[in-house]
Parts: C-alpha cells; sequence; structure tokens
C-alpha cells in the first residue's frame, strides 16, 4: 500500500522488450538506490512495481502486457519522467490516502488553468471509474493522492498546491497529457458489493453499509 505522497521523481533511462512485456530502467532523484530491496514495491505515477535489479544509481521494473496496455507506462520513452514513492511502512504517518498502486483507468488532461498560486486541472473520466468518484473524495492522479474539487459523469477537477506542481510529474501536465487514475480502495469495493446486492440495499445493510445492518 502507498499513500499518494509523492517522494521523488525519475527518469526513465532505457525501456527493453521482453515476452510481450517490457523491462523499465529508471534513475531516480533522490531515492537511495542502494537502499531498496530486490522484490520491494514502488509506485510509479501510480503504478506499483518490482524491484528486480537495482544498482549504479538505476532501478528495473519488469511490466507485464496488462501494465502495459491498461496503464501509461505502454507509452513511456527514454526521458520520461515517473513519480516514485515506496510502499507504506506500519507505523508510517498516513497524509494521503490509502493507495494501492493498481490502475483503474487513463484519464487524460482537458485543461489546466491558473488558479491563485496553483492549477486547476480538469481530467477526463472513463466510465469505468466514473461511478467511484465523488467530490470532495480522494483520488490518485499519476500516484498523487488529490482530493476531487469537482466531478461530474464524465470529468473531475483538482486543485494543486504550489508543492505538488513544483515535486510532481503533474508540474508539467497539460491539455492533451495523459494520466493514470485509482479510485479510493473503500468506493471499488463498495461498487464490488453492489453487484451482488439484494433487494433495497439487503446485502449491503448486512455488511455494515448504510443504515439498517445488524449492530
Amino acid at each position: 500500500m502507498f499513500t499518494g505522497l509523492v517522494s521523488d521523481i525519475g527518469v526513465v533511462e532505457r525501456i527493453a522488450p521482453r515476452q510481450g512485456g517490457a523491462r523499465l530502467t529508471l534513475r531516480p532523484g533522490r531515492l537511495p538506490v542502494d537502499a531498496l530491496a530486490l522484490g520491494e514495491s514502488i509506485a510509479c505515477s501510480g503504478a506499483c512495481l518490482t524491484v528486480v535489479e537495482r544498482g549504479g544509481g538505476l532501478v528495473s521494473f519488469d511490466a507485464v502486457p496488462e501494465t502495459l496496455a491498461r496503464t501509461t507506462l505502454g507509452a513511456w520513452r527514454a526521458g520520461t519522467k515517473v513519480n516514485l514513492e515506496r510502499a507504506l511502512a506500519l507505523g508510517d504517518r498516513l497524509g494521503g490516502h490509502l493507495v494501492a498502486g493498481h490502475v483503474d483507468a487513463v484519464g487524460e488532461v482537458i485543461r489546466r488553468v491558473p488558479e491563485g498560486q496553483g492549477a486547476r486541472l480538469t481530467v477526463s473520466l472513463p466510465p469505468a471509474i466514473a461511478p467511484l468518484v465523488a467530490e470532495k473524495g480522494s483520488i490518485a492522479i499519476d500516484g498523487v493522492s488529490l482530493t476531487v474539487a469537482r466531478v461530474t459523469r464524465t470529468e473531475l477537477d483538482v486543485a494543486l498546491i504550489p508543492e505538488t506542481l513544483a515535486r510532481t510529474t503533474l508540474g508539467e501536465a497539460t491539455a492533451g497529457t495523459k494520466v493514470n487514475l485509482e479510485a479510493d480502495v473503500v468506493a471499488r469495493h463498495v461498487a464490488r458489493l453492489r453487484e451482488f446486492d439484494g433487494p433495497a440495499g439487503e446485502d449491503l445493510a448486512r455488511w455494515g453499509y448504510g443504515t439498517g445492518g445488524a449492530a
């Protein structure tokens, strides 16, 4: 699990095709590469990847075809900037929200407008994720924990403070930029429960959601 608080920006050094997938090699900016353990999970612009090699200032991950097809990783090239976050350790402060690193959909920045000292991004909302996004709820965009400022059936707005603009790749996001989207994990599971819900929400109530459940 992650918190959506980006700790570093890395740059893609090279991409090597591997049996339909790819080995992605990045050069972190500040992340202590030699301290990373093989098998450790790192959120790379919101996608949870496993460290398979590290050393010489570089860290490598293997991405399977499913990951390349369902995230922005398939469009990465040498020079692409990537948000990086190490996995949450028990006892750490949870400054953002719980992020699994499982990308739900890819959105596209529709527009960016200045707002005070920050900026407001409007991002397209694919149908698969739209029911999971609520105003004032949480969403991870390229691995960055953000609060939804406005949402419709087809788009959402987030307000970016100067710190976010300076410390993440969203500082360079403009109209047309593709971004990884992950909805709040609780919303995802509630939506799944609804698929099996009985009449008038009986099952959801029994499982403790809403009113009328067992004490």
